[in-house]
């Protein structure tokens, strides 16, 4: 064995080791998202090459996040919070690998399960038992995973009996609330959730709210939400983003009275 190899199996146990000893689920380090977003269409080659000439280029640069970073620790419940457009949702999407970074890392210690966008990955065509195990493939669970899954997502939905049904026959109130149990119940190590705990009639809202106090120390949840007394209900930490970048990280409550600063 050379001296490269013996240098990379080093490396790499103590790579595992580190993985090992770390108590955090999921690590981002100096994490960079950047989109271009159109600006003049050149309506032909010779329009192109014009611009091309004075220097116009048919897009510009947006910073949406600028060197993010953070840890979260295992069981931990994070807010995040910042006013629209700060980069909360681009971030999430980073974290849940549904964007790829320009720069930087995100190392996730465990599996992810993202509730982010409201509808995807379901097929109004199927039914919600099929729309069910639709979801979990998508998010990665095989269909054995889902079959021991499965009751309890029914049950947390409180669906049973429309199971059967196409998810076109579902009002939008029964979409979202087994899109929601689907993400909640599946049991990823780390649950991200984008504002939406207001899910259902008040019922099942304070449904929600129970099972969210229950989850303290049992599974690490990423909340963005722009309701400060759900940050300072749920939350251990909460982060602050404003212009793609952490203006706060700490103690919900602080954040959440400069989050509401930020509108003075």
């Amino acid at each position: 064995m050379g001296l490269k190899d013996e240098y990379l199996q080093r490396m790499r146990r103590e790579a595992m080791a580190e993985l090992e000893q770390d108590d955090y689920a999921l690590k981002v380090t100096d994490l960079h998202k950047d989109f271009k977003l159109p600006t003049e269409k050149a309506w032909g080659l010779k329009q192109a090459i014009f611009n091309r000439l004075k220097g116009i280029k048919g897009f510009k640069t947006q910073h949406v996040l600028r060197g993010i970073d953070f840890t979260v620790q295992k069981g931990e419940f994070l807010g995040v919070v910042g006013r629209n457009g700060s980069g909360k949702s681009t971030l999430l999407k980073v974290l849940a690998g549904l964007y790829v970074p320009d720069k930087g890392s995100v190392r996730v210690n465990g599996s992810i399960v993202p509730f982010i966008e409201l509808g995807v990955g379901f097929n109004p065509e199927l039914t919600g038992r099929e729309n069910v195990y639709l979801n979990g493939a998508l998010l990665g669970f095989s269909n054995a995973e889902m079959d021991k899954m499965y009751d309890d997502i029914v049950d947390f939905a409180e669906l049973r009996e429309f199971m059967n049904q196409k998810l076109k026959n579902y009002s939008s109130g029964m979409q979202v609330r087994l899109a929601f149990s689907i993400a909640i119940r599946a049991r990823g190590d780390i649950l991200i959730l984008d504002e939406v705990l207001a899910v259902g009639d008040a019922a099942f809202q304070e449904k929600c709210n129970e099972y969210f106090k229950s989850l303290h120390g049992q599974q690490t949840v990423i909340l963005v939400t722009h309701d400060m007394g759900n940050v300072e209900r749920f939350c251990d930490r909460a982060i602050l983003i404003e212009d793609g970048k952490i203006l706060q990280n700490g103690d919900p409550k602080k954040v959440a009275k400069t989050y509401l600063n930020l509108f003075k």
